[in-house]
């Protein structure tokens, strides 16, 4: 078993048993395998078994493992009895985003359980019989005996199927009304907020807690914060999934990318004692500088031993001797020369002097992640006389509203000479008008989507002085689902990567390092970057590659974790805001929330504003606004 073998003493924060792996495959692997024990046992002795299920991205590797044990080993459902956590209301079942469709299509329709002994709340019942539905949908429960096992993800505001802030530990199922933040969060699948529903029927936090053991799963970093809260914090109805630490048999499951705000990741030295590599102690001392508002060149022997850092002190000697160090460190990440800066000694700095100028390919999952992610340095880079290339990995098409490619269509048709164009996109114009909010768009649409998205980064590109003929457009396969959902990884996609990265032959590679993506796509379009690198290590240029890891907009970058910062001035900043602009379809609204509470632009700044003022309060340089980055070995 892979989870983490911390010392229990770490875990004294803990109010939940909480076992973390280093991915969410081997996690998933883990609750898959514990529920398939309990189904098998409970077939030996011809007893059912009954399972709590939830729906989203969190349990779909669990749900493919269950899956594989049934196909490749035989494990039966015919005597598993399951009663999924909730529904939207109304929710047709066979449309686009119905937790029936999404069962049958992920778990049901793959193995060999009886219809009968499915239940998923009914989203289309009238609204006055509700109350007497949720009844006995828990009288349903209580009759297969309870529930032996129940799944969870959890939401960011905390919530448990859609017990949203403010429901009581004693709720049962019931018709919810849903808080602005998750609707937020579920905009993508419906193709705009105004189409997500406003109410869902839920199990309650009560029927929840009345399961006899319960797994709560959590992947990726945009997690970590409300797990930490549900951990490690104090129980509150704000909260519904702290009222889990009041369950005896509760197990939280995580990735290392959600456990990373817990105590014992976060800040070990306050649990217990640390292996202290530089880069703990690197993070150590920032995390002690920004905590207590002091530069670290100010930090005392006395700020170390009251704040479980007395063992650094022990390797150094004293206060000054780590400050000096780390400072040092710190200092030597910034550079305004991203590409290296030619007949200048290269010893303390990031990049390489020489080549120069150097061959540079950036990575963009979607047709603007360059911009707003790194626009500031992919400007500067261009400036500096380096060989640019931008490689955008997916098409982007969904991130398009109908009413915005409609515009365009109809402007098309009205204005086309080309009889056929007319009449084309005249149908489009027909087709979209007809369509019901959430279906799948038709061929004809997805691709003019496609096309807005990549007019609008040839635009950006331009703008930041990058020729056309050094922009690709990748569109890898497995995102050309038309849906939020997407499809695996296949080796047609990372093809695709390799041969873009043999034809640069690039001596810098940028690249979205940022896993907290909530839709997936950064990690997808890394994993194919990754795995493309695997196949080339061995050609001789490559030996000469750097790789620098950009973030996203999703999460928050620690100082301890940029390895190259680079400083813009306030013209930059602007300049870099003007390239995003140039993304007209995505201005606006998010169409990915995540954790973002405004504009792409908006919240592009904040994180390179945040940056700056970071290095700031250690000390180092005032800047107007930092992008970070750090490297890949």
């Amino acid at each position: 078993m892979n989870r983490s073998t911390d010392q229990p003493g770490l875990r004294i924060f803990e109010k939940i048993e909480t076992d973390i792996y280093p991915t969410a495959k081997e996690a998933s692997k883990y609750i898959a395998g514990s529920i398939a024990n309990l189904i098998h046992a409970r077939n030996q002795t011809g007893q059912n078994t009954v399972l709590g299920l939830a729906t989203g991205s969190t349990p779909l590797q669990v749900y493919a493992e269950l899956v594989r044990l049934h196909r490749m080993e035989g494990l039966s459902f015919k005597r598993v009895v399951t009663f999924n956590l909730d529904e939207y209301f109304p929710m047709k079942p066979d449309e686009l985003q119905s937790y029936v469709r999404f069962m049958n299509e992920n778990l049901f329709e793959h193995i060999d359980i009886r219809k009968k002994n499915i239940h998923i709340p009914d989203g289309t019942i009238p609204k006055n019989d509700v109350y007497d539905y949720c009844r006995k949908f828990e009288q349903k429960i209580e009759d297969a005996g309870g529930l032996d096992v129940q799944i969870l993800g959890i939401g960011r505001t905390g919530h448990i199927g859609f017990n949203e802030p403010g429901s009581l530990e004693k709720t049962r199922t019931r018709l919810v009304t849903l808080d602005e933040l998750t609707r937020s969060d579920a905009a993508s699948a419906f193709y705009g907020e105004e189409h997500v529903p406003r109410q869902a029927i839920t199990m309650g936090v009560g029927t929840i807690l009345g399961a006899r053991k319960i797994y709560l799963m959590a992947w990726g970093e945009a997690k970590a914060g409300i797990i930490r809260q549900t951990v490690e914090g104090e129980i509150t109805e704000q909260i519904p999934a702290t009222f889990l630490q009041r369950h005896e048999n509760t197990r939280i499951i995580l990735d290392e990318a959600a456990a990373s705000q817990l105590t014992r990741k976060k800040t070990p030295w306050l649990v217990g004692p640390c292996m202290w590599t530089d880069r703990m102690i690197l993070r150590a001392v920032t995390w002690l500088s920004l905590h207590l508002g002091k530069p670290i060149l100010k930090l005392t022997d006395e700020d170390y031993n009251q704040n479980g850092l007395s063992d650094i002190l022990t390797d150094f000697g004293n206060a000054y001797n780590v400050n000096i160090r780390i400072f040092n460190e710190v200092q030597h990440t910034i550079t305004g020369w991203p590409g290296g800066k030619p007949n200048a000694d290269d010893s303390n700095r990031p990049e390489r002097a020489v080549p120069f100028p150097k061959k540079v390919l950036v990575f963009s999952p979607h047709p603007a992640d360059d911009v707003i992610s790194m626009g500031g340095t992919l400007i500067r880079l261009v400036e500096h006389g380096h060989e640019v290339h931008v490689a955008y990995q997916t098409s982007g098409n969904i991130a398009v509203y109908d009413d915005e490619a409609l515009r365009y269509a109809d402007f098309i048709s009205n204005y086309s000479q080309n009889g056929k164009d007319k009449l084309l996109f005249q149908d489009i114009v027909r087709a979209m008008e007809s369509k019901k909010p959430g279906d799948i768009d038709p061929h004809e649409m997805l691709n003019l989507k496609a096309q807005i998205r990549r007019v609008e980064a040839n635009s950006s590109c331009r703008y930041c002085g990058i020729p056309q003929k050094r922009v690709h457009f990748l569109q890898m396969p497995f995102y050309e689902t038309g849906r939020e959902r997407k499809k695996s990884l296949t080796k047609e996609d990372i093809n695709l990567v390799r041969k873009t990265i043999q034809e640069v032959k690039p001596h810098q590679i940028y690249a979205a390092g940022d896993l907290s993506d909530p839709h997936g796509t950064y990690r997808i379009c890394w994993d194919a970057i990754r795995m493309a690198l695997k196949e080339i290590e061995k050609e001789e240029w490559y030996k000469d590659c750097y790789i620098w890891l950009y973030r996203g907009i999703w999460q928050n970058v620690e100082v301890s974790d940029i390895d190259m910062a680079v400083p813009l001035s306030p013209g930059e900043r602007l300049k870099k805001r003007k390239a995003i602009f140039k993304h007209a379809s995505q201005k606006d609204q998010p169409k990915y929330p995540g954790t973002m509470s405004g504009e792409f632009w908006m919240v592009a700044d904040e994180q390179t504003i945040r940056n700056a003022r970071n290095y700031d309060l250690l000390g180092l340089a005032e800047y107007d606004s930092i992008e970070g980055f750090s490297r890949w070995k």
